[in-house]
């Protein structure tokens, strides 16, 4: 009999964004991919590219490195491999497999020049995109990349943060949570994390006090000009959130 797994949550009754996946991807590519994590990488660089915006779209390799969701994916139990070692294997695949371009480009001059490595979806826009680097036109090709074009993927999603410091989550939890994610800057909902685990004070209804809190008294004045919360603001909080 096959062990329990974590349940999902379900989808919400609100209209949720819509990721347009090619129907290519069902009729020519899908059967020829034989590796889950090749699988898994090449779903969600669909979701990547679709939540960028322009013409021209594409991947930095650093930028998946740190994708904390991306990397928890591919954390397969029946994988002896790190999530770093099953995504560059994920990555080579998908590059020999002709799904994505990649190009190593330099970006920068002199002593800060560094060197990235590009992953462009292999549509006609991105062989496009390949050729301009290849014949030097990578500055030319950087005017009309947006800047939105690079991912932002150090800080975790909410329910990232509550699943790490919380517990499992129900559908009620859920949605507190997105109206949590509407309503308040996503530093604010990190250091409310934050303070509630280094008070033990585990529980959404406190975090929630933290923010509210927050939003009615202000919450610059919590940080002294240094930028680091201080431990007696940390004790304050502890207290009036009870």
């Amino acid at each position: 009999m096959p062990k329990s797994l974590p349940g999902f949550i379900g989808f919400p009754d609100k209209k949720m964004k819509q990721v347009i996946v090619p129907d290519l991807f069902f009729t020519d590519l899908l059967p020829q991919i034989d590796d889950l994590a090749e699988l898994k990488l090449t779903i969600y660089i669909f979701w990547l590219l679709n939540e960028q915006s322009g013409d021209l779209r594409y991947l930095r390799g650093d930028d998946l490195r740190k994708d904390e969701t991306l990397l928890r994916s591919l954390n397969l139990e029946s994988d002896l491999r790190t999530p770093l070692s099953t995504l560059e294997d994920a990555l080579e695949r998908a590059v020999a497999r002709h799904t994505l371009l990649r190009m190593e480009v330099e970006t920068g001059e002199g002593a800060a020049a560094i060197s990235e490595d590009w992953y462009f979806l292999n549509t006609a826009k991105g062989r496009q995109a390949v050729a301009m680097i290849r014949q030097g036109r990578l500055a030319e090709l950087q005017k009309i990349i947006p800047d939105e074009a690079r991912l932002t993927v150090d800080r975790p999603n909410v329910f990232i943060l509550y699943e790490q410091n919380i517990g499992l989550m129900t559908e009620l939890i859920a949605e507190q949570l997105r109206d949590m994610e509407k309503n308040y800057p996503p530093d604010w909902i990190q250091e409310a994390f934050e303070i509630a685990v280094s008070n033990n004070k585990r529980a959404l209804r406190y975090i929630q006090a933290v923010l509210k809190r927050w939003e009615t008294e202000g919450k610059d004045e919590d940080y002294g000009g240094s930028g680091q919360y201080s431990e007696e603001k940390r004790r304050r909080e502890f207290f009036s959130a009870e």
